[in-house]
């Protein structure tokens, strides 16, 4: 074999393994480019399904949600014709009410609470007074006797008791009541006079001072109202003394029965 020869058939060689390389690696390129074009087709096809199953969920849900308030309607449709009905047949019933009937268990009822509060008997509170001064009577009290006033000098009705103590001594409310009048009275002078209940009243006379209290005011029991004086012209040469009158219903009546 000569030279030439042997160089075309190096170069034709090489030339075969050229193109021997070339079409491995394209048929390398060729299978890399398929296998991904493939994976990536299957992830798109993977995607389309997701989406597609997340519409059906939502589309479901709508047909739930439709298909619940549909439902919901046809129970409130239905509630409401049944309260229809029970309200309709309730009113048919009341109108069957005779008016009479009505009238006369109304009239009945009434006249039974009427005899009920007739025939209750209310006890009248029990009232417990105590002296409003501490001291012995000097004085009693006479409306059907006379008493010899050393001030007048002569025999006289006396309208309360007078108890005797000092000047300036305190006066005390002989019950719970209220203040009806503070006034300065022309025969026994400076007077208090307290309204308490059961048509009770009493009254405080030869007083000093009245400024303890006030007209109307709400007075308790053994609550100070004023101090003992010489205010009274009728019994200023007497001793020194507290005159306390006391009514019932209007009528005088003699305190020593109440104090107790």
């Amino acid at each position: 074999m000569g030279r030439r020869e042997y160089y075309e058939e190096q170069k034709l060689k090489k030339l075969v393994y050229v193109f021997a390389s070339v079409l491995a690696i394209s048929v390398v390129v060729f299978l890399t480019v398929f296998v991904m074009y493939n994976k990536k087709l299957k992830e798109r096809s993977n995607q389309s399904l997701l989406e597609l199953g997340k519409m059906s969920e939502i589309v479901s849900n709508e047909d739930l949600e439709e298909t619940s308030f549909s439902s919901d309607k046809s129970v409130a449709s239905s509630n409401n014709t049944v309260k229809n009905e029970v309200t309709n047949t309730a009113s048919k019933k009341v109108n069957k009410v005779p008016v009479e009937s009505v009238v006369e268990n109304t009239v009945v009822e009434n006249t039974t609470v009427n005899e009920t509060v007739e025939n209750e008997v209310v006890e009248p509170k029990e009232l417990i007074f105590e002296a409003p001064v501490s001291g012995e009577i000097i004085k009693d009290f006479a409306r059907d006797t006379l008493i010899y006033s050393n001030t007048l000098e002569e025999w006289t009705i006396h309208n309360g008791i007078d108890i005797k103590a000092d000047k300036m001594s305190v006066v005390v409310a002989s019950e719970a009541g209220t203040v009806e009048s503070i006034k300065n009275d022309p025969r026994y002078g400076l007077t208090i006079t307290i309204a308490h209940e059961n048509g009770f009243k009493t009254i405080y006379s030869n007083l000093l001072t009245t400024e303890f209290v006030t007209e109307n005011e709400v007075v308790e029991k053994g609550q100070t109202i004023g101090t003992v004086g010489e205010s009274s012209s009728f019994e200023i040469a007497d001793e020194s003394h507290l005159h306390f009158e006391m009514y019932k219903d209007g009528e005088l009546v003699n305190p020593t029965i109440y104090l107790k």
